[in-house]
């Protein structure tokens, strides 16, 4: 489509120039405003098995380093608590939450003591629902994420993740075994891998209607320079001309039509039609799109607080260092100008399907149309928008592909940020990383 190609290098060209990386001798990270409820998202970078598509901050698990990890993570959030902060979601992400259960427990435990928590989400692994691992998450955790990218053996076994996770079957099974346990399970797919056929995609999607699971999440694959070499050593170079034709698979099958089985959540996320524990807004992976606004805590972790997105360290060492001396362990700091929050806000309202035009107003002081005339001409001009009022924006189908495609860009900036803080590690942890030709899932 002629009109993604003309948006992603208008974009990659932007992710450049915006989303640098620069040191900064901060310590804390800004306090709350008054009044307003914040998601705390939570960091735990450690993998049974480092899959070679993935950007997220990670590293092979050893219980020494993941114990007093978890403590520190618990201690900075304690940091929060004393700065006002007061959180009525918290996300864990990772990385693999689920691995060390019992200090995941902990962590969750404590957050819900110190904070008016109304939903917790923790992404897991599909070797993880086994009924210790679930049994304790069940009350705790309203909404599980499973990572599990495909159900075709072929691509499982590329990724690595066959031998340690399982066939595609074997994790439909334990999906199907534990649906009813949540709120709300999520399982995470991606799409448009290189050797991935239409028949592959077909297959994916039987699979997820038979999995009982509440919501789908089919992220495109996406990858930053960092994981490049890695990724094509493995599943081979991405072709994005197909793209276009497996999203549409995607929505034909799962969200079209008056008696589909899911609804759109997101341009990438689908809801189960008609089910009352996730109809009332569920939660989804990309929470930015539910909070503008959001502190993280742990290493790797970024945070998007008053115009200005900081990135923690993405070393282990120095982050336990920095937390038990008293401060937070921020490295880098980007600022967003006036017209980067317009775009911010422009893409992850549309992303998730509906942008407030009043609200805009109220925030910025001028129209969409004035504020971002290219971006909002550019949508108008190739047919994105469907609707549109005085109160909102309402995407077209054509639309709800162009932000995937263009969330899809702007997560492999967001995964440049994370190359560059990664860059910095020295000694063991860099071996860890650098000296394997691995990265890290989902």
């Amino acid at each position: 489509m002629l009109s993604e190609r003309i948006q992603s290098r208008m974009l990659r060209l932007l992710n450049h120039r915006y989303l640098g990386l620069k040191a900064t001798e901060k310590t804390k990270l800004p306090g709350p405003h008054p009044q307003q409820d914040y998601m705390l998202y939570a960091h735990v970078p450690f993998c049974e098995r480092l899959c070679p598509y993935c950007s997220f901050n990670r590293y092979p698990f050893s219980e020494e380093r993941a114990v007093p990890y978890f403590k520190n993570l618990r201690r900075e959030m304690l940091m929060l608590k004393e700065m006002g902060y007061r959180f009525t979601s918290l996300y864990v992400g990772g990385g693999t939450p689920t691995i060390m259960i019992d200090e995941l427990c902990e962590t969750i435990d404590l957050a819900r003591e110190l904070f008016p928590l109304q939903e917790v989400s923790s992404e897991t692994n599909p070797n993880h629902l086994t009924g210790k691992i679930v049994n304790k998450l069940e009350g705790r955790v309203q909404r599980l994420s499973v990572g599990v990218q495909s159900f075709n053996d072929g691509l499982l076994q590329q990724m690595e993740r066959y031998g340690k996770y399982g066939s595609g079957l074997e994790t439909l099974e334990r999906i199907l075994a534990v649906a009813d346990r949540f709120v709300s399970l999520n399982v995470d797919m991606i799409f448009n891998f290189p050797s991935q056929t239409e028949e592959m995609l077909v297959q994916d999607l039987s699979y997820i209607l038979k999995s009982g699971a509440n919501q789908v999440t089919f992220y495109p694959l996406m990858a930053s320079p960092a994981v490049a070499h890695s990724l094509a050593e493995t599943i081979g170079q991405v072709d994005y001309r197909r793209e276009e034709r497996y999203y549409r698979l995607i929505c034909e099958t799962l969200a079209d039509g008056e008696n589909s089985p899911y609804t759109l959540g997101s341009a990438w996320t689908f809801n189960a039609r008609g089910d009352t524990a996730t109809s009332a807004t569920p939660m989804i992976d990309e929470y930015i799109v539910d909070y503008e606004e959001y502190p993280s805590i742990g290493s790797g972790g970024l945070s998007y607080l008053d115009g200005s997105l900081y990135v923690n360290t993405f070393s282990v060492q120095d982050y336990n260092e920095a937390i038990e001396a008293g401060r937070m362990s921020i490295v880098g700091r980007t600022r967003f100008t006036k017209w980067d929050r317009m775009r911010y806000r422009f893409m992850m309202q549309l992303f998730g399907l509906r942008l407030d035009k009043r609200q805009w107003k109220q925030d910025f002081g001028c129209s969409v149309a004035r504020g971002l005339p290219f971006e909002y001409t550019f949508f108008k001009m190739v047919g994105a928008i469907a609707y549109e009022d005085d109160d909102e924006i309402l995407l077209s189908a054509k639309g709800r592909y162009l932000m995937v495609a263009l969330m899809r860009e702007f997560f492999i900036g967001v995964n440049k940020v994370r190359d560059q803080a990664r860059a910095r590690l020295t000694g063991e942890e860099r071996e860890l990383l650098f000296g394997e030709c691995c990265a890290v899932g989902v």
